[in-house]
């Protein structure tokens, strides 16, 4: 029987660079032990599991279209528990959506389901000392209690951030209370593996306990994304805090780099838009958090995909005109 398997949750806000931290904890692993990692992501078509890395010793499980903390909630627990029995793993890391609060999660991973056979122990936030500055931001209630509720204070992206924002967001992770066990300023969300393995403080607690339950539970079932060239799947989603849109392009559908970078960055009220292309010979990762842009090489070669958050519900069928605009014509 498995008991008493080291469990984390690695939270922040959307665009934190909670994915790029699970990469350089991968890159930790000890080459002997076997990791399950459940991504969830707030939209319906996922994104993620196209930036983690294919190889022995990780199972990696993603949960799209919705939050495990409160929607998805069953979901996980059904995944996470066939996750864990068919890979009998030696750490399970949980990595839930950006507008996830973590209070659901932490009840269902100490549950009656989890309660003998996980060990809950540091819970990991990553903070972008720039939110500081972004009021709608610091106002959300699960940015307040994915703080709240953790561990450990990543201050990540210091690099892009002035001395005075990481000062700031220094000071007040050092004013919380209780206090946490460590605050630590980082860039490229690295940070060391034996964090993972403090014990989780259990008298932290949450200011908005019941923020969580305000989403309702998803009645969709799982697609299969078969999409034809030229001619996307698209899938949306909403809550109460944001608006959701995804599109699955065939493998074969080439891109224009150039007419790609023009679409991305004329998009208004972008909260997250994440996306790997078939560009030419290449796959190509854009990541775009508010108007900050960048982008980067990839190993993803099953198909185009993309992901769109946003704070208004954007007309998504001009989205996706324009976006089937920026494919390469065959040549006839």
């Amino acid at each position: 029987m498995l008991s008493e398997i080291p469990t984390n949750i690695i939270t922040g806000f959307l665009g934190v660079g909670k994915t790029t931290a699970l990469n350089q904890l991968i890159s930790q692993k000890p080459a002997n032990e076997t990791w399950a990692i459940v991504v969830n992501e707030f939209g319906q078509i996922g994104v993620d599991q196209s930036l983690l890395p294919d190889e022995a010793g990780l199972q990696i499980k993603e949960i799209a279209g919705g939050c495990v903390c409160c929607a998805l909630g069953p979901a996980l627990t059904i995944s996470l528990a066939m996750l864990i029995r068919r890979t009998q793993p030696d750490r399970v890391i949980i990595e839930p959506t950006g507008l996830g609060h973590p209070e659901g999660l932490i009840d269902i991973l100490q549950g009656e389901s989890f309660k003998d056979v996980l060990s809950l122990r540091s819970i990991i936030c990553l903070l972008d000392p720039r939110v500081l500055e972004q009021p709608e931001v610091l106002r959300h209630q699960s940015f307040i209690d994915q703080l709240n509720l953790a561990d450990i204070v990543v201050l990540n992206k210091c690099d892009l951030a002035t001395q005075e924002q990481v000062e700031e967001a220094q000071q007040l992770s050092e004013q919380m209370f209780p206090p946490k066990q460590h605050i630590i300023q980082a860039t490229q969300s690295i940070f060391p593996i034996q964090l993972l393995d403090l014990a989780r403080n259990t008298t932290l607690t949450s200011s908005h306990p019941d923020a969580h339950k305000s989403q309702q539970p998803s009645t969709s079932l799982p697609s299969l994304f078969l999409a034809e060239p030229g001619k996307p799947i698209r899938k949306t989603g909403s809550n109460q805090d944001a608006y959701s849109c995804g599109w699955v392009f065939h493998s074969e559908d080439q891109f224009d780099h150039d007419r790609l970078l023009e679409f991305f960055t004329s998009l208004n009220h972008i909260w997250r838009l994440k996306g790997v292309f078939h560009i030419g010979h290449a796959r190509v990762l854009y990541n775009r958090v508010h108007s900050e842009m960048t982008t980067q090489p990839i190993a993803w070669r099953r198909d185009s995909r993309i992901e769109i958050i946003t704070k208004v519900e954007l007309d998504w069928n001009l989205l996706e005109s324009e976006l089937i605009n920026t494919i390469k014509k065959s040549p006839s």
